[in-house]
């Protein structure tokens, strides 16, 4: 059986039978005005963060979400989008369609706003999305495509970045790791199936997006995510899993290579009121601009002793030098 006919069986069962650990952080849920999560959409969360924030969501986007999962997400971006079929949800496995079919009712008895037609579910693959090109202004996924080996991965986010408007935003939040696995870890087809064995370095995770020519990179957050023990996993020693949330934004690829936020800011402390690079970069006094790495780079290598750039925090939430 090939891995994403083990993930389908994994992802059939949890529709079926509800299963609170199996692929999730203990993340708040949003608590948001007149927004209701129903108990069950809460214990099918099979993600690992949120794919949801505000400032993506303004003036009632279209929204693509793939992978349903118990239909949290697509509640939250309806509250967003409150028009028919402002959301799309799509997934391959028929069991998750019809979970979050029933989880939708349940919704609208709790939130007096919201209407199942808010929300438009189709089966299909995230290999090829049964959606037209540039028009969606905002998509999302959540812990689904690191369970992709890097042909599928690719051709996901091909579609992806096919069905965005220019500027429009994808959305991601899935496992990191930083550590080398081995190869029974890699080619656990289980482990892959709950987005575990596909865990990609961060660096490599920006690199498959960029290389699909996304022009700008956000890392919005960067969370303890898993432990992958010998007692319980085929590994020698303990992997350390993170779970990461990113946009890539559908800008033009500058030429100079792409704006990349990991959380830099760069600080001027001279003796003017401000410093301009002349590159459309002007720090004001001792406030600090947060700064792709580009940026950052070129900041540092002016090797200035009035401008401090500081690490990055893997966290960014707008504004800055681009």
């Amino acid at each position: 059986m090939s891995y994403l006919e083990t993930t389908k069986d994994v992802y059939r069962e949890a529709a079926l039978t509800p299963d609170v650990g199996l692929c999730c952080t203990t993340n708040p849920i949003w608590e948001l005005p007149g927004l209701k999560i129903p108990k069950i959409m809460q214990e099918m969360n099979y993600g690992c963060g949120t794919t949801v924030h505000a400032r993506d969501l303004t003036n009632s986007p279209k929204t693509l979400y793939v992978g349903v999962g118990g239909g949290m997400e697509l509640l939250q971006f309806a509250y967003f989008s409150r028009q028919k079929s402002g959301v799309v949800g799509i997934d391959v496995v028929d069991e998750m369609l019809e979970a979050s079919r029933k989880n939708f009712k349940e919704a609208e008895e709790l939130n007096p706003w919201f209407r199942s037609e808010f929300v438009d579910l189709k089966k299909g693959d995230a290999t090829d999305l049964p959606v037209e090109d540039n028009s969606i202004d905002v998509a999302a996924q959540n812990c689904l495509f690191n369970i992709f080996k890097t042909e599928e991965l690719t051709k996901a986010l091909k579609e992806m970045y096919r069905v965005l408007k220019p500027h429009g935003r994808l959305v991601m939040s899935d496992p990191t790791c930083e550590q080398e696995m081995n190869d029974d870890l890699r080619n656990d087809e289980r482990l892959r199936a709950l987005c575990l064995s596909g865990s990609l370095s961060i660096k490599d995770y920006v690199k498959a997006l960029t290389d699909v020519g996304f022009g700008t990179i956000e890392i919005r957050a960067r969370k303890p995510y898993r432990i992958l023990d010998p007692k319980n996993y085929p590994t020698e020693e303990l992997v350390y899993i993170e779970s990461i949330e990113v946009a890539a934004i559908k800008d033009p690829m500058p030429e100079d290579g792409p704006c990349i936020f990991t959380g830099k800011a760069a600080i001027y402390f001279g003796d003017n009121d401000h410093f301009d690079d002349n590159k459309g970069h002007i720090l004001l006094k001792n406030q600090p601009l947060a700064v792709c790495d580009k940026t950052a780079g070129a900041l540092a290598s002016l090797g200035r002793d009035d401008i401090f750039i500081s690490e990055s925090t893997f966290h960014y939430d707008g504004g800055g030098c681009c």
